[in-house]
């Protein structure tokens, strides 16, 4: 398998190096957290410091002799060396039944720069403050990028043809490997069936799986639409389910905590506040979407818009869904003091088409940046104030 340093996170990595802080990698099974921890051990030997590089990957047989915390507590403490830069790099942490122990004590001891990585099902987002009693800086990772999936493959040239391939078959570097878009979705199935019954069914104890696979497939067959619990469960109870809107909102949890679903809340650009009822939902990667619930309807405007979603994350926006009287713009973007109003579409042909797009963007009477991102084929112009990117060019900019 080739492999490609993903710079924008290895960026991060540095950034934190010798800081006090618990790094924490997360980010959804398999999209490259381990392979990011061996790019940043290769920055570590370049440097020209007396840095002892502690590596376990709890995954490999050599370290099966700690997968009991006193048992790794030890070992990390007999790798120590005095009088030099003490790094520890654990992958797989939670192989290791109650780790946090074992980190908690090297923490307080204050002799190692601590890196770790895990399944997100047992190292979530929102443990994190309640596993580690030290501070701890989360670096997310996403599946790749269109700008990542480029490198891999070397592509540059014929950029269109490239765009259209990976709308379908995403950013899940491990399926890349295969030759056939149907192993290839083989791979992702394998991914998706890896997190909802090894990670998040046993983690929880949850009974019904059935059920709790078709909330996860309704979502993938409704990202970008407005979603609530309370409809979820009202349209699933229509097909003879018999769900609970609390079980609902429970598993929806679930999903976002495995990294699976991101969810876009609405907010009223008007009264400059946030709205309760109803959400969008993101899938982390949509081949996901593809792979699981076929082909049939490909939907590549609702597919578009994940994937700006993702590109927006990536590039460090909070994402919002933005509501004006009763018109709603796809995103607004937020950094700090930098705010962008964004429609997705997935081409404008005609007149009719293209001002269904603009107009919200145009009742907005702030000076923030306004954009719509489509499939135009065509650089970019302007119109009224109104950016109109081409969705390939866009992916490509940093």
């Amino acid at each position: 398998m080739q492999f490609i340093v993903r710079q924008k996170y290895l960026d991060e990595l540095i950034e934190l190096y010798g800081t006090p802080d618990i790094k924490v990698i997360t980010g959804i099974r398999r999209s490259g957290k381990s392979v990011l921890l061996q790019e940043f051990i290769t920055y570590l030997q370049s440097l020209e410091e007396k840095n002892n590089i502690v590596m376990i990957n709890l995954q490999e047989l050599e370290f099966d002799h700690l997968l009991e915390y006193h048992a790794l507590h030890k070992y990390i403490l007999g790798q120590y060396k005095e009088g030099m830069n003490n790094i520890l790099l654990i992958d797989e942490v939670q192989m290791c039944p109650r780790f946090e122990l074992a980190i908690n004590s090297i923490y307080t001891k204050g002799i190692y720069d601590i890196y770790v990585t895990g399944s997100n099902a047992f190292l979530l987002s929102s443990d994190l403050a309640t596993l580690f009693t030290g501070r701890t800086m989360e670096i997310k990772v996403y599946p790749f990028s269109f700008v990542e999936y480029l490198t891999y493959y070397g592509i540059t040239d014929g950029y269109d043809d490239a765009f259209d391939q990976y709308v379908r078959t995403g950013g899940m570097p491990g399926a890349y490997v295969y030759k056939t878009e149907d192993r290839q979705y083989d791979y992702i199935r394998d991914v998706y069936g890896t997190i909802l019954i090894r990670d998040l069914v046993e983690k929880y104890r949850i009974r019904n799986t059935s059920e709790f696979a078709s909330i996860s497939e309704f979502m993938m067959d409704n990202i970008g639409n407005l979603l609530s619990p309370n409809n979820i469960c009202k349209t699933l109870n229509n097909d003879q389910r018999e769900i609970t809107r609390k079980t609902v909102s429970k598993y929806i949890g679930y999903l976002e905590n495995a990294f699976l679903f991101y969810e876009a809340k609405r907010y009223d650009l008007k009264g400059k506040k946030y709205l309760e009822n109803n959400s969008k939902f993101y899938l982390c990667d949509p081949a996901f979407r593809y792979a699981v619930n076929g082909t049939r309807n490909m939907d590549f405007g609702r597919v578009y818009e994940n994937i700006v979603y993702l590109e927006l994350r990536r590039r460090g926006y909070e994402v919002y869904v933005g509501k004006l009287y009763k018109k709603e713009v796809d995103f607004v973007a937020k950094k700090r003091d930098t705010l962008i109003y964004i429609q997705v579409s997935d081409n404008i042909p005609d007149e009719t088409t293209f001002e269904r797009e603009y107009s919200p963007l145009l009742a907005i009477r702030d000076a923030y940046p306004k954009m719509v991102i489509a499939r135009t084929h065509h650089e970019t112009y302007d119109y009224q104030g109104v950016q109109v990117v081409d969705i390939c060019r866009w992916l490509r900019c940093r």
